[in-house]
C-alpha cells in the first residue's frame, strides 16, 4: 500500500449546481477553510457578505491556494444575493438550527434547481431576514453537550450529505 498524494491520486473532478453565501462570516482562518472545503466539494461559487472580509495572509495561508480555483465574489448586502439567487431559480437553503429546521439527512434535495446553501456568522448564524427568505432550514443533528459546530466543519458535513445525493 502506498500513500497517495495531490499529484497521484485520481479522484474525478466534478462540479455540483451550489453556490455558499455567507452571511457576515468574518474569520479569516474559517474563510481560508471555506476554500478548502469548496473546492474538494466542487461547489461553483463561494459569496463572502459583509462589510469586512480579510482576504489577507492569514486567510491565503489557510486556503492553500484554492482560492485562486474557486470561483468567487463579495458582496455587502446578504439580503440583495440572497432574493437575487431566489429570483434566478435557486432553491436557497440555511444551514441552522431553529424551531422549525429539519434534520439535514432527513432532506431530500430536487435537482431541477441550484442550491444556495447560506451559511451564517460564527457567533450568531444566520440572520432572521435571511431564513425569512430561504424555502429550507436544515440542521445537523447533534449528540453532545453543545448545540453547534464550527461553521467550515458543518459546511462540510453539509456539502457531503447534499453532494452525495447529487451523485
Amino acid at each position: 500500500m502506498t500513500q497517495l498524494t495531490h499529484y497521484t491520486s485520481n479522484f474525478t473532478k466534478k462540479q455540483f449546481p451550489i453556490t455558499i453565501v455567507c452571511d457576515n462570516i468574518s474569520n479569516a482562518p474559517n474563510i481560508g477553510s471555506l476554500f478548502r472545503t469548496a473546492d474538494a466539494f466542487g461547489v461553483e461559487q463561494l459569496i463572502f457578505c459583509g462589510n469586512d472580509i480579510p482576504m489577507g495572509r492569514k486567510m491565503t495561508k489557510t486556503a492553500r491556494a484554492t482560492e485562486k480555483v474557486v470561483s468567487f465574489k463579495i458582496e455587502e448586502n446578504t439580503l440583495e444575493v440572497v432574493s437575487s439567487l431566489k429570483q434566478k431559480g435557486f432553491q436557497i437553503i440555511a444551514l441552522e438550527i431553529t424551531s422549525n429546521s429539519i434534520p439535514l439527512h432527513t432532506f431530500n434535495y430536487s435537482d431541477q434547481s441550484p442550491i444556495a446553501l447560506v451559511i451564517g456568522d460564527e457567533n450568531f448564524g444566520v440572520s432572521e431576514e435571511i431564513l425569512k427568505k430561504c424555502d429550507h432550514i436544515l440542521h445537523i443533528e447533534m449528540f453532545g453537550q453543545n448545540s453547534s459546530m464550527n461553521v467550515v466543519q458543518a459546511t462540510s458535513v453539509a456539502l457531503y450529505e447534499l453532494t452525495k445525493q447529487i451523485m
